[in-house]
């Protein structure tokens, strides 16, 4: 993510009027459900482009974090920030780096949509894979961080948390794979890509042998991590929106993708000078996750990446068939259709390594 989409996303504004909602509303269900709430509550926007829109309450104490969904109607089972408050409060439990939930509302009445409060982690949000900010000899540290984590989510004991039903265990990649491939098909107005369509044709027909489930977070970059203000580490990993039951190495292709990733579609290291930058690079970096989680390599890795890349590109094919419809005209989205080629290709690449 550019600098422009930094300042884009970055902190927050007065609420924006199609967000707009009773704060006095708010401030009896806070000193009703919230432990040590003491008003009076102030009220902000952040101003990024989260499906859910998320704000930022601020009292004379302390300040907390809001999540709602979007106000009027929206597609059955989408921006469910009910499956957002129950994974974070099964994950705080373990000690695991979120944000504590304070509440979680399912009445309409109060807001006009379901919401929770959580804790407002205070730290440093890095929109740029090559974490510019932070001195170069301390970036292997932060990068060991990430690391860290996502291989210690993928060793959480799910059924501990009694989160059987969070997702549907088995068969991932084929799921995924019908799923994704069906919307491309689906989506005249788009189009079709003689490339996509070798990828829908060769990834069902070469997913690994073996199967394995754990709790996967779905979008786990680095910006989507807060880290401690001056030390390289993880104090809550954010926006839980895509998170179920999955493959972990589905999770982990898709962290690890900033290897390859352009830097202008999601926060990568594409084209980076790693050496320079004294990062690690991908080698060492996969070898350290499979480390941490007790395989002695992942023989698949190619077909991984391919997949993450097919997906993405499948959610980019989406949202170009929106601007051409009409329904998604902003700059942000016709950008995204413009890299829905760049996506394909880099999916082929993968794949062709596959031999």
């Amino acid at each position: 993510m550019n600098a422009l989409d930094q300042d884009a996303n970055a902190g927050t504004t007065a609420v924006r009027d199609a967000y707009r909602f009773d704060e006095v509303a708010l401030a009896r269900w806070m000193e009703a459900h919230v432990e040590d709430y003491a008003g009076p509550l102030t009220v902000e926007q952040f101003k990024g482009g989260q499906s859910n829109p998320t704000y930022k309450l601020v009292t004379p104490g302390r300040a907390y974090v809001l999540r709602r969904k979007p106000p009027g109607e929206i597609l059955k089972g989408a921006h469910a920030v009910e499956r957002e408050a129950r994974i974070l409060g099964a994950l705080h439990g373990t000690g695991f780096p979120v944000a504590r939930v304070f509440g979680l509302c399912t009445d309409d009445a109060v807001i006009g949509s379901w919401f929770y409060v959580m804790e407002m982690v205070e730290g440093r949000i890095f929109w740029d894979a090559t974490f510019p900010d932070v001195p170069r000899a301390e970036r292997p540290a932060y990068f060991d961080a990430m690391n860290a984590t996502i291989a210690r989510l993928h060793g959480v004991d799910y059924h501990a948390l009694g989160l059987e039903d969070y997702g549907k265990p088995g068969n991932y990649f084929a799921r995924q794979i019908a799923r994704w491939s069906r919307q491309y098909l689906e989506d005249a107005d788009a189009g079709r890509d003689p490339d996509m369509d070798r990828l829908v044709e060769w990834l069902p027909a070469n997913i690994p042998a073996g199967d394995e489930t754990s709790i996967v977070h779905g979008d786990f970059r680095c910006d989507n991590m807060i880290f401690h203000p001056t030390e390289p580490r993880v104090l809550a990993v954010l926006d839980w929106e895509l998170s179920t039951l999955g493959h972990p190495l589905a999770d982990f292709a898709y962290h690890a993708m900033m290897y390859q990733m352009p830097p202008d579609i999601v926060a990568g290291l594409g084209g980076a000078n790693l050496a320079a930058l004294n990062i690690p690079d991908e080698a060492a970096y996969v070898a350290a996750y499979c480390r941490r989680t007790g395989r002695a390599a992942i023989a698949d890795w190619g077909f991984y990446v391919a997949f993450n890349y097919f997906r993405l590109a499948a959610i980019f094919h989406g949202i170009k068939g929106r601007v051409i419809r009409g329904t998604a005209a902003s700059a942000h989205a016709r950008d995204r259709a413009a890299s829905f080629p760049r996506l394909v290709a880099l999916a082929v690449e993968a794949m062709e390594r596959c031999g």
